[in-house]
């Protein structure tokens, strides 16, 4: 099976989700949602970074299943999620996500860019909003 989407999790706080470029199927693209659910299994407050520059169109179940998702992690995110960047060069990817959030918008605050350091500057403002609420 074939990659729909990377997921690092090595910066504790930074979650970096890179799309590949792979067509999304039943198998990789359920994956790509099991792993994203993982990153909430720590309880901690993170932000999320979408690099969807490489990303294929997703087929409309797919995007119908994404748009599930959000909808059964919703209090996950509006808990734990500050807020989420997506890095989109593609007019068409932009037209998927708001398909996708036609179906169901998202808890928190979110972005679209156009380079990886822009998603990241408003990632590190978005954090540093939320900590100086919980302080």
């Amino acid at each position: 099976m074939k990659t729909y989407a990377t997921i690092d999790s090595s910066e504790e706080s930074l979650i970096k989700v890179t799309f590949t470029g792979e067509k999304s199927t039943d198998e990789n693209f359920n994956q790509y949602l099991s792993e994203l659910s993982k990153i909430y299994d720590n309880r901690i407050n993170l932000s999320i970074i979408f690099d969807a520059r490489k990303a294929g169109i997703p087929k409309l179940s797919h995007q119908k299943k994404q748009a599930t998702w959000l909808s059964e992690h919703w209090k996950l995110m509006e808990k734990y999620c500050n807020g989420t960047a997506y890095v989109i060069s593609n007019a068409a990817i932009r037209a998927v996500l708001k398909v996708i959030f036609s179906f169901q918008n998202q808890p928190v605050p979110y972005k679209i860019f156009s380079t990886i350091d822009e998603a990241k500057e408003w990632v590190s403002t978005i954090d540093n909003k939320k900590a100086k609420k919980i302080s």
